[in-house]
C-alpha cells in the first residue's frame, strides 16, 4: 500500500507539472533570434568568456552586435533592414556622414528611451542629435568598451571620398575576452598599427571609395585579426583578397553577404 501511495503521489506531481509547462507562455524571442526571424540574416556567435557575441550580417557596412541581451547596430541603413521589425537598439555607432552609412530614418525606426547614438562630430551636426566620440576617446556601457579610431583616405584621387581632417571613424570594441575592430570607411592608415590585438576585424574593400584587395590584404598583414571580414565590398573581388591572405594561417578570412 505504502508503494502505490507514493507511485500515486509521483504521479500527481508529474502531471501538475506538465500542466504547468503546458500553460506557461512562449518564450519571448531575444535580440539576434528576433533578427534572424525578421530578416533571415546570416548570424555568427563567438565566445568572449563572458556569454556569446553575436554579429548578424545586414548588409553593405550594418552590422548588429548582441552581448547579454545588449543591441549594438552599426551604420544601421534601411535598404539592409526592415528596422520596424527588428528590437529597438541600445547603441547605435556611426561611422560618418555618407548615406549608406547615416541614415536618420533607420536610426529613428531602431531608438527606444535611453537608446544612444554615437557618431563622429561632423556626422553628428548632420544628424542634429547624437554623441560625438573623438579619435581616442571611448565610452563604456553594459560592459562593452568602445574605442574611437580614425578612418580615412590616402591615395591620390581618393582623398576626397573621406578627408582625414574630417575625422570620420572607426571603431573597436572590447566585449569580454574579444576585440573587434569596424574600420567603417578607409584605407590601409598608420594607425592601424596602434590598434593592438584585433580578433575580429570588417575591412572595407570597394572603388574608388576604400581599399582594393590588395590594400585590404596589406591591411590585414597589420592589424593580424584572427578572423577577417570584408565587407562594404560591392563588386569587388572577395576570392581575391581570400587568395591573397592564404599564406597567413593565422587569419581567417570569412565571406558573408555584404555587398
Amino acid at each position: 500500500m505504502g508503494n502505490s501511495t507514493s507511485f500515486a503521489g509521483l504521479s500527481l506531481a508529474l502531471s501538475t507539472l506538465f500542466a504547468l509547462a503546458a500553460a506557461s507562455p512562449v518564450p519571448a524571442l531575444d535580440g539576434a533570434s528576433a533578427l534572424r526571424w525578421a530578416g533571415g540574416k546570416e548570424v555568427d556567435g563567438f565566445d568572449t568568456g563572458k556569454g556569446e557575441l553575436k554579429i548578424t550580417f545586414l548588409g553593405h557596412a550594418s552590422l548588429v552586435f548582441e552581448f547579454g541581451g545588449f543591441l549594438i547596430y552599426v551604420d544601421p541603413v534601411k535598404q539592409y533592414g526592415d528596422f520596424s521589425k527588428f528590437p529597438a537598439a541600445d547603441l547605435v555607432l556611426v561611422t560618418h556622414e555618407h548615406g549608406d552609412h547615416l541614415d536618420p530614418g533607420a536610426i529613428t525606426a531602431l531608438s527606444k528611451t535611453g537608446t544612444r547614438v554615437v557618431l563622429p562630430e561632423a556626422s553628428r551636426r548632420k544628424l542634429g542629435s547624437g554623441e560625438a566620440l573623438e579619435h581616442g576617446q571611448t565610452l563604456t556601457v553594459a560592459g562593452i568598451s568602445v574605442k574611437a579610431v580614425p578612418a580615412y583616405n590616402v591615395s591620390a584621387g581618393r582623398t576626397g571620398y573621406h578627408p582625414k581632417d574630417r575625422g570620420d571613424n572607426g571603431y573597436v570594441l572590447t566585449v569580454g575576452s574579444l576585440r573587434v575592430y569596424a574600420a567603417g570607411d578607409t584605407e590601409p592608415i598608420p594607425e592601424m598599427a596602434d590598434l593592438g590585438p584585433i580578433d575580429i576585424a570588417f575591412l572595407p574593400m570597394n572603388l574608388p571609395y576604400t581599399m582594393t584587395p590588395e590594400q585590404a590584404a596589406q591591411a590585414a598583414r597589420v592589424i593580424r585579426p584572427k578572423i577577417l571580414y570584408p565587407y562594404h565590398f560591392g563588386d569587388s573581388d572577395t576570392a581575391l583578397l581570400k587568395s591573397l591572405l592564404t599564406g597567413e594561417k593565422e587569419i581567417e578570412v570569412r565571406l558573408r553577404k555584404l555587398p
